[in-house]
């Protein structure tokens, strides 16, 4: 049987099928899991690898339909591998979507249990010190790299740094970016609110696409916002320019007051990110009571 034939044999038997509730929430269920993976994947490299899938599936529905047995024959040992194949091009992506599952709301309660919550108040002074920071190596022309860490732990990468642990000051960000320290050519680990560590490698970004003017420093902070939740404040050695990276993104020439609001938005105000997963139900249930 063809797979037009499937297709027609599918909605010959819709009126004799029943629709119950469970059958509502598992429709929901599934639409929210694609809209979520769509969003991961949105503006990366990911969505090219969904395009080409899509296109070998096309080709494989031709060479069935046009009974071409050799071609047939390689396009179904691929796909009876697809899940195999999937992993290995979306190892980075399923990474993502396990460590967000894992830093939900579950975390935050283990760390308001264990007394570790630590306030806005502090994290806001590390901002407008980190800031202030900025500003003044962007005006001298020295290059930084400062990891803004959210959710996402990135012990991994601070293990092979050098421990801080301090309070979040201009001064020390000044010294330990200052031209010939000995770490100044690393990046420096931000978490709530305390310089965590200092003179970080950060892994450098895979996308080919980017501009050639970019050097390591920008490389490393898309890089490093890839892989994890953070914002990476960076400052060009070169122009002084000021610029963010987030979610593989480059935001470039801010001032001082454009960071600021940015790095406040992201690290203090989680309205926005705690709604966006319930956004799409409420569309949906929207709709259905105007139907």
């Amino acid at each position: 049987m063809t797979y037009f034939e499937n297709i027609t044999d599918f909605f010959s038997k819709l009126p004799s099928l029943s629709f119950e509730v469970t059958d509502f929430i598992d429709i929901c269920l599934v639409a929210f899991v694609i809209y979520q993976g769509i969003k991961i994947i949105r503006e990366t490299r990911a969505m090219q690898l969904v395009k080409g899938l899509i296109f070998l599936a096309v080709i494989y529905i031709v060479v069935s339909e046009l009974n071409m047995q050799a071609s047939e024959y390689i396009m179904r040992t691929v796909f009876q591998n697809i899940f195999i194949v999937l992993i290995v091009l979306f190892q980075q992506e399923i990474r993502q979507v396990i460590e967000k599952v894992g830093k939900s709301k579950f975390s935050k309660l283990g760390a308001i249990l264990r007394g570790t919550h630590t306030g806005d108040e502090i994290v806001n002074d590390a901002v407008i010190e980190i800031c202030k920071a900025v500003q003044r190596m962007s005006d001298k022309k020295t290059g930084s790299l400062i990891v803004m860490e959210k959710e996402m732990l990135l012990g991994d990468v601070s293990k092979n740094g050098t421990p801080v642990d301090a309070k979040v000051t201009h001064e020390l960000i000044g010294n330990i970016f200052f031209p010939n320290s000995p770490l100044h050519d690393g990046a420096a680990i931000v978490r709530n609110g305390r310089l965590l560590c200092a003179g970080c490698v950060l892994p450098l970004t895979r996308n080919e696409e980017i501009s050639s003017d970019l050097g390591t420093r920008h490389r490393a902070a898309l890089g490093m916002s890839e892989r994890s939740d953070a914002m990476v404040v960076v400052t060009s050695e070169e122009t002084g320019i000021i610029s963010v990276a987030f979610k593989g993104e480059l935001i470039r020439n801010l001032t001082e007051a454009q960071l600021r609001e940015k790095l406040m938005n992201y690290l203090i105000d989680n309205s926005t990110d705690e709604s966006e997963g319930s956004n799409m139900f409420k569309k949906i249930f929207k709709g259905w009571k105007k139907n």
